[in-house]
């Protein structure tokens, strides 16, 4: 049975959009905290050398670096004051939610509804501080080792980058939060976002100019296109299925009158994590391989040297490790939703007075439920798997600049829908409001 507001969903009229104050505002406020991230990403903190970071980041253009770089829209490769962009908050909500699920203090907050949200987003901005001075602390120690600080005093450099990346960090943070209260939410993917099609340009560029030049043949350029819309196609396909359970609803006596039984469907989707495991996926991979990465430039040891190589994109324990996290956090973040949590669903129905076809309320309905979810769990968890890690293949052979990989994609695509399904749902409010009043001026005529 579909539901009233997929109906009128369905029969949108955009024309509407004039009409819809509220919406335009939240999309100029939106628009405009884009570009203020934008022009931030162009501030440099102080005592770079420009020529020296150009360098650079030339020679290792590919890999993690790479990968970051697109992520924050090349603001590291510019060292801008948000060179850092909203990774350490990302890291710090996966160790805050992780310890939700394991500190009986943190899972009583969990619990007390809003407030205890709100005490929870203030542990995770404490810990983003934290994490955005190790980082900072590490970046500049590791410009140091490279030659790129003009700076006579090291300390004075550190401190200033330390000062500069965790207050550019924070203004990102608090920026995301103002997208999400007053725009048109998702404020944290947006931000990400952005910054992956801010490098999309110039990364088309460089693969037409390679193919100019004969690096790529063409029949190797029509492949890679082929399979950019090959993967839109696929994550497109994946994001908007569903696994719809019938629910039964029996008569019921209201008042005088007795209701006829009703059925409806309860929708789970393949994939309810959305973006969020690939990119906790690399927030999280990137520690290690950064620590391992700088300890090789500072080391002999032959262990650091090949772990450093093996832990490059590419290399077979780097896709096993990313691959792992994927898996994982596919789980973690689906248990966490409280939409997919099977025992709520099934109190839900029961004191609604619904129930599945063939399947007792209560407890055998939560069992029923946790098998489909379960299993629709290992379905997006493979789907996420392959579609991040076989572009890793594809890229490490071919060599082709980094936004071609799976994770960029899907994050763009999969945040492209969501966005316009938030403007959408801003339009049925809008038409629910204009039949509301309508309705009002008729009865008082």
């Amino acid at each position: 049975m579909v539901s009233l507001s997929e109906k009128m969903a369905s029969k949108m009229d955009f024309s509407a959009f004039s009409k819809a104050k509220d919406l335009q505002k939240r999309l100029l406020f939106t628009l405009f905290a884009l570009i203020i991230f934008r022009l931030g990403t162009y501030v440099p903190f102080p005592g770079i050398n420009p020529q020296v970071l150009n360098e650079f980041f030339s020679s290792n253009s590919g890999g993690l670096i790479g990968m970051f770089n697109a992520f924050t829209g090349g603001a590291l490769s510019r060292m801008s004051i948000f060179a850092l962009n909203i990774m350490p908050y990302i890291s710090a909500s996966i160790i805050i939610q992780l310890g939700a699920s394991v500190i009986p203090s943190l899972s009583a907050l969990k619990k007390e509804g809003e407030s205890g949200m709100r005490k929870m987003n203030q542990y995770t901005r404490y810990l983003t501080i934290l994490i955005t001075v190790v980082q900072a602390f590490f970046m500049a120690r590791a410009l140091e080792s490279g030659g790129a600080v003009i700076m006579p005093s090291h300390a004075m450099f550190e401190l200033s980058t330390v000062v500069s990346l965790l207050g550019g960090t924070m203004f990102v943070v608090w920026l995301g939060e103002q997208i999400t209260a007053r725009g048109v939410g998702n404020g944290t993917s947006l931000i990400i976002t952005v910054g992956i099609v801010a490098g999309m340009p110039s990364a088309l560029l460089r693969i037409f100019e390679e193919g100019r030049a004969g690096a790529l043949s063409t029949g190797l350029l029509l492949f890679i296109m082929a399979l950019v819309f090959a993967v839109i196609y696929i994550v497109v396909m994946f994001e908007r299925a569903q696994r719809r359970i019938t629910i039964q609803y029996p008569k019921r006596q209201m008042g005088n009158r007795m209701m006829q039984g009703i059925s409806s469907h309860l929708p789970l989707k393949i994939n309810p994590t959305g973006v969020m495991p690939p990119i906790f996926a690399s927030a999280i991979l990137a520690i290690p391989v950064a620590i391992v990465q700088f300890s090789s430039q500072n080391s002999t040891s032959e262990f650091v040297t090949k772990m450093a190589t093996l832990l490059t994109p590419g290399q077979w324990l780097y896709i096993a490790v990313f691959a792992f996290l994927i898996v994982f956090f596919t789980f973690f973040y689906t248990s966490i939703q409280p939409h997919s949590n099977p025992t709520e669903i099934a109190d839900s129905l029961k004191k609604q007075g619904g129930f599945i076809a063939g399947i007792r309320p209560g407890k055998n309905t939560a069992d029923y439920l946790d098998y489909v979810i379960t299993r629709l769990t290992v379905l997006g968890a493979i789907y996420l798997t392959v579609l991040c890690i076989l572009p890793e293949f594809l890229i490490a052979t071919f060599k082709v600049p980094f936004f071609l990989g799976g994770t960029t994609l899907l994050i763009v695509v999969s945040v492209t829908m969501e966005t316009m399904t938030q403007i959408q749902s801003h339009l049925i409010a809008h038409q629910y409001e204009g039949l509301i009043k309508k309705a009002k001026l008729k009865g008082r005529l």
